[in-house]
């Protein structure tokens, strides 16, 4: 069965979430944001997260440091923040800047 290069490389569902917030709110999401999306929809944070750093490593979003800096998101960093196959609560903490879309 071929592979779709062209498929989407993180969860459409929690994108299309981050993306309906960002335009409710109109400014960049943080990560008090991202707990609260977790809280109302029992969606657990790390899900959230690594989609939103899947959208910025690719291109589709974007995150600026709590300096207003845009900080360029590799898929190195991803891999870094996580601990037993989940990203840490403790490293997601430094990313208290504001997440965009391009």
């Amino acid at each position: 069965m071929p592979s779709d290069d062209n498929a989407p490389k993180w969860d459409v569902a929690l994108a299309s979430l981050a993306g309906d917030e960002y335009r409710k709110k109109s400014a960049p999401l943080t990560l008090d944001d991202f707990h609260r999306l977790a809280r109302e929809h029992a969606i657990r944070l790390d899900d959230i997260m690594e989609t939103m750093f899947l959208l910025a490593i690719n291109g589709e979003w974007k995150y600026r440091d709590a300096s207003g800096a845009e900080q360029p998101l590799t898929q190195e960093t991803l891999d870094s923040l996580y601990v037993k196959r989940r990203l840490s609560e403790k490293d997601l903490r430094s990313f208290d800047g504001g997440w965009m879309p391009r």
